[in-house]
């Protein structure tokens, strides 16, 4: 077996000082047009738009409602998780400072996750007739629906120099 041994010169206790520079209001303003954001209530209206025309597709496709219904559900299986996300994140709580934020994140991040793992587990007795295709192929089409919004990402204006 080999030893490892650090690099000659490596201090693991040296501290370096990151340099950073407060931004002043107008440097602030310049960056947010730099970087705009995108708001989570019009991706997941955007998701509830998906999840729609798939389950119209499903059940254009097939000739059967429970095809529908079924990508239906699945695509309700993501939107609903997110709204709870969203509705969670935009709580005074989780904007009171950073560390409650980050908790917050963490925190309404495994509610939706087991928001939807339980609607999964609740889907045969919910759906009449489920088809789990159809179901999975409406999660995972309304799933996507996430790396299309970060595709249309509002441009920005004008470069930053935060010097």
């Amino acid at each position: 077996m080999s030893i490892i041994t650090p690099v000659s010169g490596f201090d693991p206790d040296e501290t370096e000082e990151l340099a950073y520079k407060r931004l002043s209001a107008e440097e602030a303003q310049a960056l947010r047009e730099l970087q705009p954001s995108v708001s989570p209530w019009r991706i997941i209206g955007l998701q509830m738009l998906v999840a729609l025309l798939v389950a119209l597709a499903a059940w254009g496709l097939t000739g059967r409602s429970e095809a529908g219904w079924s990508a239906g559900y699945g695509g309700s299986a993501v939107v609903v998780p997110a709204v709870l996300f969203a509705r969670g994140l935009m709580s005074q709580f989780s904007s009171i400072n950073a560390a409650t934020a980050g908790f917050g994140f963490f925190v309404w991040e495994a509610i939706k996750i087991a928001v939807s793992v339980g609607m999964l587990f609740a889907a045969p007795q919910l759906v009449t007739g489920l088809d789990w295709l159809a179901m999975l192929i409406g999660l995972i089409v309304t799933l996507k629906v996430y790396w299309v919004a970060l595709l249309m990402r509002p441009n920005s204006k004008r470069s930053f120099s935060g010097d």
